[in-house]
């Protein structure tokens, strides 16, 4: 039963504020995108395919007319192949000096950003490859440079310069606190957000 003095007072007013949640040293994400190992798959095709033109084709129609389809087919193959294993996930780190983007399996391309260089993070519910012309580094006039593996949810970075990064990043939500709390203690920024 509640004291005579409480009558007045809102609930939840005699539990404690809830804390800060606690930011981690250095924060990791990522965000995997599996469909794109179909498009890898097809591009090993038409590079396999360019191959068994060379090795097992009958020069018959002109030495011109099968070199172009065995180039065209090796050339597009490795472009394919390569250009969609680079963008199958990213990965956001951020520490106490900078964050960090790095894509595929050996990490190219990379950036790597001073949080000194960064104004603000957003949490963006709804990144599309769509709305950014498709997969993998995308600059739109406008809305600035992004890193997108999939559709879903994101960090939106706004750079002193003016121009914004965003990353499609699984717990995005966590990412963008974590940097603005990283911006808030270097004097920058908004302090931040209660949960």
């Amino acid at each position: 039963m509640r004291e005579p003095s409480d009558a007045g007072a809102p609930p939840g007013a005699d539990r404690p504020a809830p804390a800060f949640v606690a930011v981690p040293e250095t924060w990791k994400g990522r965000a995997t995108n599996r469909c794109q190992w179909l498009l890898a798959a097809a591009g090993a095709g038409c590079l396999a395919l360019g191959v068994a033109l060379a090795t097992g084709a009958v020069w018959t129609g002109g030495v011109t007319a099968a070199l172009m389809a065995v180039v065209g087919c090796v050339a597009a193959g490795l472009l394919v192949l390569f250009g969609t294993l680079a963008f199958v996930h990213v990965e956001l780190t951020v520490d106490r000096h900078a964050l960090e983007v790095r894509c595929g399996h050996m990490g190219v391309p990379r950036r790597r950003i001073p949080l000194g260089q960064v104004v603000s993070a957003e949490f963006d519910p709804g990144v599309t490859p769509r709305a950014w012309g498709g997969w993998g580094c995308r600059w739109r006039p406008g809305k600035g440079t992004a890193v997108v593996v999939r559709r879903g949810e994101g960090v939106v970075l706004t750079l002193g310069d003016g121009r914004t990064l965003t990353v499609t990043v699984d717990d995005a939500e966590t990412a963008a606190r974590v940097i603005r709390h990283r911006l808030h203690l270097r004097g920058r920024g908004a302090p931040p957000t209660r949960p």
